[in-house]
């Protein structure tokens, strides 16, 4: 029996909340993307700590749209990000948006107005910024904040009612210019902005800003447990501050370490150029880190639930190695995909003592890991395309696989001996003349021979053609977005290698988008939704083994 893993932080925190009877033993959590771009990998850890808590503690979870932007955020990001929380596993208790709550925000900012604690300032934002200090001296006050309470409550509503510009004016809470924390240094509460909504239209012009949207919709819902990244620590005392002010649910925030992942950007700013761009083809690109990336990869999402669970909860950013995320699928589809054959780089072998035109049809199991898997039949003649790589004309001692005078069995069917080859005129093998044993069927081998190499291979009368999209790391170095320069730069030119015409077994003919398997000896594979009745098309999941870091010693 495993030994039961010790509680995270955050865990404990509910479990004493739960103790001591805080919100009557409540728990309600909320994951708050903004519909700005799809969710990745870091918005994955966020889901499932968010669902997870509230599943554990018998609590529930909303979902809630930062759409306080109209600029950036569009429809197409709400159904995405739906569609990719659902296929991670996790249903919300409540579909929100923070558009939900545009007129009790502005009510909350009015009670703030009248209280003497928010003022309408005409200053321009390099005004504003001068102003603010630094973190080691102190701001000055604008000379806008001692407006009377009337005159900020008319200055708000004209905003309100579109009498001003964008970037005329803002309103800002009174807080403290003194203070060693910047952002409590009068911040910014709501700007203008003429812009269409995806939800509102153009009901409004003026939308409020993020820290003070978002403790007051935690508020609203009575989220008891609002869980952010670690940037959010010094927002706290400003989400604490509206919070008290406003005599109102007091939510309590929460920090832990965002996912950050070697070779790859996470920033959505970063991930649209690269779509925008055409470094990808676009949001899906099985090279993305977005989680749509991932599914068209052939990911599941039990192996990155299972990732997010083993990276854990910390209190500390630190850069967590792809190599995890690749162990966890490459563990669950060792145990769960099929074994097929295919070949990508094909050259054609003749078995000379093999009757021409007979077949025989041999036994092929589906899945050492897994008796229920069953098995498949594969057929065999005497023409067959075997990995290039697989014949070496001149080989050294340990070459296990095919050359001159050398012994190697096929999968499932028998041992053969290589007679001969014929090249082309540029030096290339074209042909390999093999003989086989007749007595050396697997399964049945009374010939008495041990090789120590077995080769795939597919029936040239037989197999089918597919596409195989090989895919790699996008980025080059462990951490783009740190290095100087563009970290588009760092785009790795070998990240997608298109194999256009690969031999698969002819039963692949029949495959459906997401489905999975292991080509045998080659890696992981997943059929993509590109594939045609006539032509499959296969992305490269991950390889059988850790290839990059070899790579890295051999360059």
């Amino acid at each position: 029996m495993s030994e039961e893993r010790s509680l995270n932080f955050l865990e404990q925190i509910v479990e004493e909340d739960i103790t001591n009877g805080v919100n009557g033993g409540r728990v309600l959590t909320r994951f708050p993307p903004e519909p700005n771009g799809y969710l990745h990998i870091g918005h994955a850890k966020s889901i499932c700590l968010n669902f997870g808590l509230a599943q554990k503690y018998n609590g529930q979870t909303n979902l809630r749209f930062d759409d306080t932007n109209p600029v950036t955020e569009e429809t197409e990001y709400v159904e995405s990000i739906k569609a990719d929380i659902q296929w991670l596993g996790f249903q919300w208790a409540n579909e929100l948006y923070a558009s939900d709550y545009f007129a009790q925000l502005y009510e909350f900012a009015v009670t703030l107005i009248k209280k003497g604690l928010a003022y309408v300032d005409d200053s321009t934002p390099s005004e504003i910024a001068a102003l603010k200090g630094t973190p080691t001296e102190p701001g000055k006050n604008s000379p806008y904040r001692d407006r009377s309470v009337e005159e900020n409550l008319q200055l708000f509503a004209d905003m309100k009612a579109g009498k001003y510009p964008d970037g005329a004016k803002v309103l800002r809470a009174k807080v403290d210019m003194a203070s060693p924390n910047m952002h409590l240094r009068d911040p910014l509460m709501y700007r203008i902005k003429h812009a269409h909504h995806h939800r509102t239209g153009d009901a409004w012009c003026i939308y409020p800003m993020y820290d003070f949207a978002h403790g007051q919709s935690d508020s609203i819902e009575h989220i008891t447990h609002s869980i952010c990244t670690l940037e959010f620590v010094p927002h706290r005392p400003l989400y604490d501050w509206f919070i008290e002010k406003l005599e109102i649910f007091p939510s309590h925030q929460y920090e832990f370490a965002r996912l950050a992942l070697n070779y790859t950007v996470t920033s959505k700013r970063k991930l649209l150029q690269l779509v925008n761009e055409g470094y990808v083809s676009g949001w899906d690109d099985p090279r993305m880190p977005t989680l749509s990336g991932y599914r068209r990869r052939g990911y599941t999402p039990s192996s990155i639930r299972t990732f997010a669970e083993r990276v854990g909860v910390q209190k500390r950013d630190n850069l967590i190695d792809v190599g995890l995320l690749e162990f966890c699928i490459r563990e669950e589809l060792n145990k769960s995909a099929n074994r097929v054959m295919a070949v990508m780089d094909p050259v054609k072998l003749v078995i000379t003592n093999y009757p021409e035109g007979q077949t025989e049809t041999l036994d092929a199991e589906n899945n050492p890991e897994d008796e229920s898997a069953g098995h498949r039949n594969v057929t065999f003649s005497n023409t067959l395309y075997i990995e290039r790589d697989d014949f070496m004309e001149n080989p050294p001692k340990k070459f296990f696989r095919l050359g001159p005078g050398l012994f190697v069995r096929l999968k499932y069917a028998y041992i053969i001996k290589c007679e001969s080859f014929e090249k082309d005129a540029a030096g290339n093998v074209t042909t390999i003349y093999c003989t086989y044993l007749p007595e050396s069927r697997s399964g049945g081998d009374t010939s008495g021979i041990n090789v120590k190499g077995t080769i795939h291979w597919v029936s040239a009368a037989h197999a089918a053609k597919a596409e195989v999209r090989l895919y790699d790391r996008l980025f080059s170095v462990e951490n783009p977005a740190s290095e100087e320069g563009d970290f588009k730069s760092f785009v790795n030119p070998n990240s997608l290698k298109v194999v256009p015409e690969a031999y698969v077994e002819p039963s692949l003919l029949n495959v459906k988008a997401g489905d999975r398997f292991q080509f045998l000896r080659l890696g992981y594979f997943c059929a993509d939704p590109d594939s045609t009745p006539d032509k499959p098309v296969f992305n490269r999941t991950v390889t059988l083994k850790d290839t990059w870091a070899k790579e890295k010693v051999k360059n």
